[in-house]
């Protein structure tokens, strides 16, 4: 069998991502922050892309403003203009208008010199031997500046003042580097030994140091050494409420205190009033030293009521404005090019312009894409909007997606981690596609409100005598919805609703 070489031409069609495609695609699900970094990294390696700054913008809607007041002038002008320019008739300009800039413009500054409080830059009375009079304290700076303690330092500061000698030191140190955010011991007392390269004894003699700082119950191994220790340093030792701790922790939570006070040999009462004390105890006494700063949501879009309809606006504050580099447009535009050099720097300046336009332009799509969703959302959950949570209702991807005419994987793309202000609140655009819930009479409720129904229930439920998940069931079945126990055994779940033995409160 031979084999030999041949040259086919064929067509055929293929479904291929362009460039500006795939980048308008990574575009979408960013978040804001995300998006505002691939920008700036973005404008500093394209050299045509610029940042449109407040001064240039104002620059160009005065440009725009002249060109209209030119468009509008009367046509008889310009011929008289005109005229004179051909006769060489020419007008001075009127210098009056800019005396008038100039010494207004002398006099602000007069008067800003003269509202200088220069006092608050310098004391000269204290320096030059003065007496200082009028002399007015300023705070200093240790007062200005402040920086939350974290647990770490508020216990080196007890270390330094505690350690009688520098391995006591070096020991704490290390006990207290290894410390979680919630103040537990993280690590295990004999390999912190071994790597220090002491015993396990003078390990626990550094530990027992660290446990005597405060906040009580920090260093602490675990839920019930932390309890011990704030039982001992509240003067609980040796009451009931320490035998409670010390004996008998895992069997509070199944709340039978019959069981408990019989098994002790104490009344109910005592055992109810230890318990009560056990409460006030902190199970994480790290947490409130921790210095991770709060976390805070900006919206992506709002929704304000303008009359009697719902209008969608883009949050574009801190959002970089682009625009293409006049400068390098102005050198791509001549083609003049006889060197190679220059035909290379073309070549270059071609590849940045085309990448700055797919930049531009994904960045509007993502923008149109967003809030395009957003008005379909304000169609579909109006009565949202207007009345609250109770009255969402179902929705899916594919009926946003038809709505607006795009793929499922768009709509997707658009609302992941991105959040919108309502008049009902801050909520993430996931929040509003969930399942439905059946009902008696064909109207299908969200989940999110069958939810909020559950816990209404438990919320009002008699405490000596909580609602089994079947009890449950039957007071939603009262209310137009059907649903199975299971469901309300998962949605209870989610909803971090204890089971019915541990929301029984007999004696609290």
């Amino acid at each position: 069998m031979g084999m030999e070489m041949k040259l086919q031409m064929r067509l055929s069609q293929r479904l291929v991502m362009t460039p500006m495609l795939q980048q308008a695609i990574k575009l979408l699900p960013m978040t804001r922050l995300e998006l505002v970094q691939a920008i700036r990294q973005e404008l500093e390696e394209n050299p045509m892309l610029d940042e449109l700054l407040e001064d240039d913008q104002e620059q160009d809607a005065e440009r725009e403003e002249r060109d209209d007041q030119d468009d509008e002038s009367d046509p008889g002008d310009n011929m008289v203009d005109t005229l004179d320019r051909q006769d060489g008739v020419t007008t001075d300009p009127p210098e009056t208008k800019f005396e008038e800039d100039s010494s207004l413009g002398d006099k602000n500054d007069t008067d800003t010199r003269d509202e200088i409080d220069w006092d608050a830059y310098s004391q000269e009375d204290l320096y030059e031997g003065g007496t200082g009079e009028g002399y007015e304290e300023r705070p200093s700076l240790d007062n200005t500046l402040k920086q939350g303690e974290g647990l770490e330092s508020h216990l080196m500061w007890q270390l330094s003042y505690s350690a009688v000698t520098d391995e006591e030191r070096r020991l704490g140190e290390i006990i207290i580097g290894n410390l979680n955010d919630e103040g537990y011991l993280a690590s295990d007392l004999a390999s912190l030994a071994d790597a220090a390269g002491v015993s396990t004894e003078a390990m626990e003699d550094a530990l027992i140091l660290v446990q005597s700082f405060d906040p009580a119950g920090v260093a602490a191994r675990d839920l019930k050494e932390c309890l011990l220790i704030q039982v001992i340093a509240n003067g609980f030792k040796g009451s009931i409420v320490h035998e409670l701790v010390r004996d008998h922790l895992e069997h509070l939570d199944e709340r039978n205190f019959p069981k408990l006070a019989k098994q002790l040999d104490y009344e109910i009462d005592d055992i109810v009033d230890a318990i009560r004390t056990i409460r006030e105890f902190d199970p994480k006494p790290g947490l409130p030293y921790s210095s991770e700063a709060p976390h805070y949501i900006t919206p992506d879009l709002f929704v304000v009521k303008v009359d009697d309809d719902y209008q969608v606006f883009l949050n574009d504050e801190g959002m970089p404005r682009l625009r293409i580099n006049p400068v390098y447009q102005t050198i791509l535009k001549n083609k003049d090019t006889r060197s190679e050099t220059e035909k290379q720097t073309r070549e270059y300046l071609d590849n940045k312009y085309r990448s700055a336009l797919w930049m531009i332009k994904s960045i509007e799509q993502r923008r149109q894409t967003m809030l395009k969703v957003g008005r379909s959302l304000c169609t579909f959950q109006r009565e949202f909007l207007d009345k609250g949570i109770n009255y969402l209702k179902p929705l899916i991807l594919k009926d946003v997606a038809d709505d607006i005419g795009m793929h499922e994987s768009t709509i997707s793309r658009v609302t992941t981690n991105k959040y919108i202000h309502t008049p009902q609140g801050l909520f993430e655009l996931k929040f509003f596609f969930h399942s439905s819930v059946g009902s008696y009479l064909g109207n299908d409720m969200s989940s999110v409100r069958v939810k909020e129904m559950i816990k209404q229930l438990v919320k009002d439920e008699d405490s000596a005598k909580p609602l089994t998940d079947d009890q449950i069931v039957a007071a939603l079945m009262a209310k137009d919805v059907k649903i199975a126990r299971r469901t309300v055994t998962k949605y209870r779940k989610e909803l971090n609703i204890s089971s019915t033995s541990k929301r029984r409160k007999l004696y609290l």
